[in-house]
């Protein structure tokens, strides 16, 4: 199913005016970042999104696609683009960047008292599989650090759904949308103990190659005066109870493939 939603800033007076181009965004089903309630888009991510909307004055049309559609759609249209997008070195020269807009870790869990102790990478390669979704950010990062045993699944709820049966000893999950991900199998936090931090997981807005980078900066320029006046923090903790590093917002180098420490 598909959802799409139109938000628009009609600018008046000084000859001020929105950009021509209608820019496309997707966007996946992904509680809390992005979802669908009662037909209303909502969540995290969203809310950035549409203040950065009401600040560019930019004519946007939002889409609520599954995460593979969308993402095929931003390497081959112009003023288009995908949130919230883990930042990763395979993505990094793919698209253009705007954020972050939402920050967190990813790590692997394990059933609370499964007796497991894993706190290296190395620890990892003594399970026969590691079952993630094959589209994540997680899945590209962990494949690039060389782990041979991935077993890649559709969805996060495949990858969940065998885990609670105990086909899995391990899921990987964000501290951001973990305790969202349990539920929809009608599991806990409190069943699940964490166990190895492997990377950050800063979300951005990806843009593709052939938006006009202009539109790009101004998108940029909007978030980080959001960071700086304090609108992205009042966001951010509407929603999660960990605080927005606003350094966060200073624009980074290349990422590089070393494994960041836990």
């Amino acid at each position: 199913m598909r959802f799409t939603f139109w938000l628009g800033v009609f600018l008046f007076g000084c000859g001020a005016s929105a950009s021509a181009a209608e820019l496309r965004l997707y966007t996946e089903e992904y509680r809390p970042l992005s979802y669908s309630d009662n037909g209303r888009l909502t969540g995290m991510a969203v809310e950035v999104v549409e203040l950065l909307v009401e600040r560019t004055g930019q004519a946007t049309r939002i889409e609520l696609v599954p995460w593979t559609r969308g993402y095929h759609q931003i390497r081959r249209e112009a003023n288009s683009g995908l949130f919230a997008m883990v930042r990763t070195p395979e993505r990094e020269a793919l698209f253009q960047w705007v954020g972050p807009i939402a920050q967190g870790r990813t790590s692997f869990y394990a059933r609370r008292g499964a007796g497991l102790a894993i706190r290296e990478l190395k620890d990892l390669e003594r399970f026969s599989s590691l079952v993630l979704p094959k589209r994540w950010y997680s899945y590209e990062y962990l494949r690039g650090l060389g782990l041979k045993n991935l077993y890649g699944v559709p969805t996060p709820q495949h990858m969940v759904k065998m885990f609670k049966h105990g086909r899995s000893e391990l899921m990987v999950a964000s501290n951001l949308v973990l305790a969202e991900m349990l539920a929809q199998q009608g599991m806990r936090p409190e069943e699940v103990e964490l166990q190895f931090t492997f990377m950050a997981n800063n979300s951005y807005i990806g843009f593709s190659k052939s938006t006009d980078p202009a539109l790009v900066q101004r998108w940029q320029h909007a978030l980080e005066q959001a960071g700086r006046d304090g609108s992205l923090q009042q966001i951010h903790q509407r929603w999660f109870s960990e605080p927005f590093s606003l350094e966060a917002l200073v624009p980074v180098p290349a990422l590089s493939n070393d494994l960041p420490g836990q």
